[in-house]
């Protein structure tokens, strides 16, 4: 009898993690360092169900400008749920090698208050999983600032070059989709 009783919880909590683990995406699967902090994002628990704008940057990129734009988005929508996230990467070699530097770039200089983790790589069979899965959804990054815009399910319904502007009605378009999209 006891051996029964004892079971039961057991059996509740796989099936409770299995549900947990059912309800996370593939593309939030993780987690990266947060850029200048000692804690890790845990990808899943930060942004699972929620509209998501997924960005590589770099600090000296003649993009870089953009960073404004993006603030603008995130402040725009974050009270109806929008995150975004700005992933550094030194990939086509305009990220600084400190990541002191690169806060500086992000924070002081562009005012951002949206997610930004530590430098990552985000193409090839190095990348992050991240962009490991936002490439097997769409396409991986061609340069710096290219824009993913991600549903509440974790999957993307948007991407956009470098050349398309945070305010772009294309992309805005596909931010308003994301926020209406079911969780």
């Amino acid at each position: 009898m006891l051996v029964r009783w004892l079971a039961v919880p057991a059996v509740l909590m796989v099936f409770a993690g299995s549900t947990w683990a059912g309800e996370c995406p593939s593309l939030l699967q993780g987690s990266l360092p947060k850029l200048r902090a000692k804690e890790s994002i845990d990808l899943c628990q930060r942004f699972a169900g929620k509209p998501l704008v997924v960005v590589n940057t770099a600090s000296f990129c003649g993009f870089a400008p953009q960073f404004k734009g993006l603030e603008s988005l995130y402040q725009r929508y974050k009270d109806q749920g929008l995150e975004l996230v700005g992933v550094p990467s030194n990939d086509f070699k305009q990220e600084s090698k400190d990541g002191a530097e690169t806060a500086k770039v992000c924070y002081v200089n562009y005012g951002v208050t949206f997610t930004m983790t530590e430098p990552q790589q985000v193409r090839g069979p190095d990348a992050v999983h991240l962009f490991k899965v936002l490439a097997e959804q769409s396409s991986a990054p061609k340069w710096n600032f290219y824009k993913y815009v991600v549903d509440r399910q974790g999957k993307v319904i948007a991407n956009f070059s470098s050349l398309t502007k945070p305010d772009s009605p294309e992309l805005i378009e596909a931010v308003e989709q994301a926020l209406a999209s079911k969780p």
